[in-house]
């Protein structure tokens, strides 16, 4: 009869990337609802993990799973399994724009402006 080896499931976590700045890492805020051990009053914890993400596919506000793994880094103690559901990414149309352009808007937004007697 063969032995049956154990078989250890790591730990996992679902939560927002709230920053995606550094080169192959992002940080990740997990929510958890909690009763208050005395009030009994739901409270909401968060905490900030960082995650390995190897290709850099995760941008700001994606919900992201992340798998514990060895300790890469001092910080870094998690990798990023795989995207949940993508952040709509809004881009400012004034944020592309050239200086000279910013101005004429500006402009136009207080020439429309009258004032009131």
């Amino acid at each position: 009869m063969p032995e049956q080896q154990a078989v250890h499931t790591k730990n996992e976590k679902v939560g927002m990337v709230v920053s995606a700045k550094m080169v192959k890492t992002i940080v990740v805020e997990v929510t958890r609802r909690v009763a208050h051990p005395l009030y009994k009053r739901v409270v909401t914890k968060r905490k900030k993990f960082y995650a390995h993400d190897e290709e850099n596919t995760a941008r700001k506000g994606d919900v992201v799973r992340i798998i514990e793994c060895r300790p890469m880094s001092h910080l870094k103690r998690w990798r990023l399994s795989d995207i949940v559901r993508r952040a709509v990414q809004v881009e400012t149309v004034l944020a592309n724009a050239d200086t000279s352009q910013r101005k004429r808007v500006k402009k136009k937004e207080l020439s429309g402006a009258e004032p009131q007697a």
